[in-house]
């Protein structure tokens, strides 16, 4: 019996490139996760902003982002293993509880670090047509 020759292999077509966005050059992005005490973390975050142990900060809250700026007059002390700490009543202001992933954005220039819940970033993404609706009948 003859043997049969394999078919041509031909390679599955790619995407095209992705229309060519600037990638901002003054934000640094990480991610964590938020422990019990309110703490948060990302090492190279940390290392961009160059927070050290005792700078103050001015910490507000909105749903699902809470937002830090340096400040000389801030009621929040960063703590010696660089972080931020979620004060407990911002916390519960935002929807943030621990244990939660959250998307970190900081500019280093402006001394401002902004934490940003995976269920904000989810909706955005939503909203812009990039994933379909969620579940639960929700746009």
């Amino acid at each position: 019996m003859p043997r049969a020759r394999p078919a041509a292999v031909h390679p599955l077509p790619m995407a095209g490139p992705a229309a060519s966005l600037p990638v901002p050059e003054d934000v640094v992005y990480g991610t964590g996760r938020i422990d019990a005490s309110g703490r948060v973390a990302d090492q190279a975050v940390g290392c961009a902003l160059g927070w050290r142990e005792g700078d103050r900060l001015t910490v507000t809250a909105a749903p699902g982002l809470v937002t830090a700026r340096r400040d000389p007059r801030g009621m929040v002390t960063v703590p010696a293993r660089a972080c931020l700490a979620i004060p407990a009543v911002l916390r519960r202001r935002c929807g943030l509880r621990a244990g939660d992933r959250v998307l970190l954005a900081a500019v280093p220039g402006q001394g401002l670090l902004a934490a940003y819940s995976f269920a904000v970033v989810d909706q955005a993404l939503r909203a812009h047509g990039t994933f379909p609706p969620a579940s639960g009948g929700q746009p």
